[in-house]
């Protein structure tokens, strides 16, 4: 099972909390990145800073915006804050390293953000994953699927005869068909066929009692 560490990028760009607002904007435009992990003094991940924090400030530069634009209490201090610390959102939405590429995957589009921190158990940074990272797999070939599904699935961990079986691979589309002796074992095999790196879709095509 594909995991957030196995696609991650670990060369990650993050500013600490004591990182000043010039430094950041800096930073900002020279790595070309919206957002940045903030971290503390033992590298743990406490916040993300994004250009939507530091653009209240600019937000309300313009003389008479205040009875135009109104803040609420965290956006004032945010448009008052100087370092990171002060900048940032907190709590940051983080994914843990070990997690499977499907959690990050749901965490992303249920926060709507584009990227997350990735962090060990103490929540110290180690990578950061990207949606199009989560994609990757879905560029793998579809020879290395069907293999691993003939190899690892079906013969390593169900000790099945492969060859009872004709597994076909098109566009990440797998179809599966063969016998079964029982159904709860069919749909453990199929379950576990879903969880192949890289298979987009699963046609049941096997045969099995149905009682």
């Amino acid at each position: 099972m594909t995991t957030v560490g196995d696609v991650m990028t670990r060369n990650v760009v993050a500013v600490r909390k004591d990182a000043r607002f010039k430094d950041i904007v800096h930073v900002m435009r020279a790595r070309r990145f919206s957002a940045f992990p903030v971290l503390d003094d033992d590298n743990r991940v406490i916040g993300v800073v994004s250009e939507d924090d530091l653009l209240i400030r600019r937000a309300i530069a313009e003389p008479g915006a205040g009875p135009r634009f109104l803040l609420g209490h965290a956006d004032r201090a945010k448009a008052a804050g100087l370092t990171a610390a002060e900048l940032m959102t907190t709590p940051a939405i983080t994914v843990r390293v070990d997690a499977t590429v499907a959690e990050a995957a749901r965490k992303m589009h249920a926060k709507h953000v584009k990227r997350l921190p990735v962090v060990t158990s103490d929540r110290r940074l180690v990578g950061v994953v990207s949606r199009v990272d989560l994609l990757g797999e879905y560029d793998r070939p579809d020879a290395e699927i069907r293999t691993e599904i003939i190899k690892r699935v079906i013969e390593s961990e169900f000790v099945l005869e492969s060859l009872a079986f004709t597994v076909t691979v098109e566009s990440g589309v797998v179809t599966m068909a063969g016998p079964v002796e029982r159904k709860d074992v069919a749909v453990s095999l199929l379950d576990e066929v879903r969880r192949v790196a890289g298979v987009v879709a699963l046609r049941d095509r096997l045969s099995y009692p149905q009682a």
